[in-house]
């Protein structure tokens, strides 16, 4: 009897093919409805005022006096746009806004590396007091800050130069960041240390290869927040940048806001230069983004 179970079949005879059980989809609860109007009107209100922007910086004066804000455009005009660019040397800007930037992105995330890895890894003595103290001097207002700063780079001759926003935006920017990997780092697995010093890796290249191939994602998301962080940035810049040559693109903008200033195409056409770079940064590395999020902490 067991033989004539476990024959095989005739060769001729076909195998019935395993049936699919049906997927079920759950059904969406009044719950899922009412979060899912809220995100869309949620997104509604933050496309909106991008979609006026768009409008407007086409837009002549007269057509925006005789239809408003939100009437279309009927032909597209690049007055406004030409009179910020070449008004405020805008290329200029760009450049100033994108080294300002970088510089204190690669400063920002490299020393909070090195904060993290003694703090995080190695364990060094007053560990919680130190990250206490990083905490707080990141919760600090940027207002409590201007006056000891200025005296500070006005003696060191560093005033009026976009080496002071870049040294106090690494060191705003780092604090954060120590703080922040420093979490990381502390449940870091301690088997990939312990292999390491088996192989007879030593402290620095344990830190480059194994410790940042790791957590390559984490700092890639710090990398990100740290650019577009400091881009966004208005009231240092406009208190140590003093000279149009060394301002970024926020104080480009803010330069057409007055009490005469009633240009608003030229203001909408400002506004959407100045958030062009940012999206576009945005959208390159959205992807990493996304996966440095997702990924949380180090695996």
């Amino acid at each position: 009897m067991s033989a004539l179970l476990k024959a095989p079949a005739p060769a001729g005879e076909k195998k019935a093919a395993p049936v699919k059980a049906p997927t079920v989809r759950p059904r969406r609860t009044a719950l899922d409805w009412i979060l899912l109007v809220v995100a869309v009107i949620g997104a509604l209100a933050v496309i909106f005022p991008l979609i006026l922007i768009v409008l407007n910086s086409f837009k002549s004066p007269e057509d925006y006096n005789n239809g408003g804000p939100l009437h279309l455009p009927s032909h597209l005009y690049f007055g406004g746009i030409k009179r910020f660019w070449n008004g405020v040397d805008f290329p200029l800007k760009l450049w100033n806004s994108i080294f300002i930037s970088g510089m204190v992105a690669v400063f920002g995330v490299l020393i909070s590396l090195f904060n993290a890895y003694g703090l995080g890894i190695g364990r060094v003595k007053g560990r919680l007091p130190l990250l206490v103290v990083f905490l707080l001097a990141n919760m600090l207002p940027q207002e409590a800050l201007l006056y000891p700063l200025y005296n500070e780079f006005k003696s060191l001759g560093l005033y009026d130069s976009k080496w002071a926003v870049i040294i106090i935006f690494t060191v705003i920017q780092s604090a954060f960041g120590t703080y922040l990997l420093s979490s990381v780092y502390s449940t870091f697995p301690r088997e990939l240390l312990e292999a390491a010093a088996m192989d007879g890796a030593g402290r620095w290249r344990t830190l480059w290869q194994v410790v940042v191939p790791v957590s390559k994602q984490t700092l890639a998301v710090l990398l990100i927040f740290f650019f577009i962080w400091t881009w966004n940035e208005f009231l240092i810049p406009v208190t140590f940048l003093v000279s149009n040559d060394n301002q970024t693109i926020p104080l480009a903008v803010s330069s057409l806001q007055g009490e005469h200033m009633s240009d608003i195409t030229t203001t909408s056409a400002s506004a959407l230069l100045g958030l062009l770079p940012t999206l576009i940064f945005f959208l390159i590395f959205q992807r990493t983004l996304t996966r440095g999020v997702t990924a949380g902490a180090v695996k």
